[in-house]
């Protein structure tokens, strides 16, 4: 389980390099079965309780907005690939007003995919998101953090903690990975 102690980080995250973009692959053990995961990552109304707000539907071919409120993020998005309760496959790309407000990389498309399988009485969830801008690489290993340790807490009925404490600690280790790549 993750560590939200921001003196002692646990990392959850692999920095790499795909086709000359930047990709974050996390991988976590959540202490919720697989349908409540799933439910949670695809149902609107659970989403917006850890991540974001989210209009339309998350199926095959479905198209949604996103607004990310903690991250001041909006956009649109694509499904790819659906499979319950094991697969969603998303592509994204932050609006150009959200952009204009200051993000300081231009829009790219984004692809996020989640996989989920059975572990006991949990489920192991990987999250793996690329075709990342490579400046702010570590900004996004930190932020994807973040949101997996919100899906965690909010299947163990905890509230959201501090993001801004939690980046800080985070930050300085993806930043070491990111480093590494160039």
């Amino acid at each position: 389980m993750t560590s939200t102690d921001p003196e002692r980080p646990v990392i959850l995250g692999v920095l790499a390099l795909a086709e000359g973009r930047g990709m974050v692959l996390l991988q976590e053990r959540l202490a919720a079965e697989i349908d409540e995961v799933w439910s949670a990552i695809t149902d609107p109304s659970r989403l917006a309780a850890w991540y974001a707000l989210v209009e339309g539907d998350l199926r095959l071919g479905a198209e949604f907005r996103i607004f990310v409120q903690a991250d001041d993020w909006e956009g649109s998005g694509r499904v790819m690939a659906c499979e319950p309760p094991s697969r969603l496959s998303v592509t994204s790309r932050e609006s150009e007003e959200s952009w204009r407000r200051g993000r300081g990389v231009a829009p790219f498309d984004e692809s996020l995919e989640v996989r989920l399988e059975p572990d006991g009485d949990g489920t192991a969830i990987t999250v793996e998101v690329s075709g990342l801008p490579l400046g702010p690489l570590a900004a996004y290993g930190a932020g994807w953090q973040i949101h997996l340790e919100n899906l965690a807490g909010h299947l163990a009925g905890r509230p959201r903690p501090d993001s801004e404490a939690r980046w800080a600690a985070l930050v300085p280790a993806y930043e070491a990975q990111a480093a590494g790549l160039r």
